[in-house]
């Protein structure tokens, strides 16, 4: 029998300028400097969509809500997970790197690549530009 998937949840949020969130890792020491979508894991008996509201409002402070998932999902470096995203409308709140993150950044389309970002979320950052943006 396998495992049930753990769903890792993240938000493609946008201010009103159109400059995507990306926010820094400050831990674990592995991912530590690198960036990524901010969000978290889903806990047991919570939805995609409650658990990315609560992340934002425990990572960054602020009141988010989520507007329409990104297709597709994918894997993370630890086995079992997988990472979906959604786009996410800021409701109230100016982000700040409460938890698990040293900085934020808001990125224009010409700078979504000139931060270092994790690996696995590379491919989803991708999809949320159209599917068509190469590094």
């Amino acid at each position: 029998m396998t495992e049930p998937l753990v769903v890792v949840v993240a938000a493609a949020l946008y201010d009103e300028a159109g400059r995507l969130l990306a926010a820094r890792r400050s831990a674990p020491p592995e991912l530590a400097g690198r960036w990524e979508l901010p969000g978290g894991k889903v806990e047991p008996g919570e939805t995609p969509e409650h658990a990315l509201t609560r992340e934002l409002s425990e990572e960054l402070g602020v009141t988010a809500e989520p507007v329409e998932r990104v297709p597709g999902e994918w894997p993370l470096a630890r086995p079992g997970y997988v990472l979906r995203v959604w786009r996410t409308r800021l409701v109230a709140g100016t982000p700040e790197p409460l938890e698990d993150h040293d900085a934020l950044r808001w990125l224009t389309p010409a700078e979504i690549w000139d931060v270092d970002w994790l690996d696995q979320d590379v491919p989803a950052v991708k999809e949320v530009l159209g599917g068509g943006a190469t590094a």
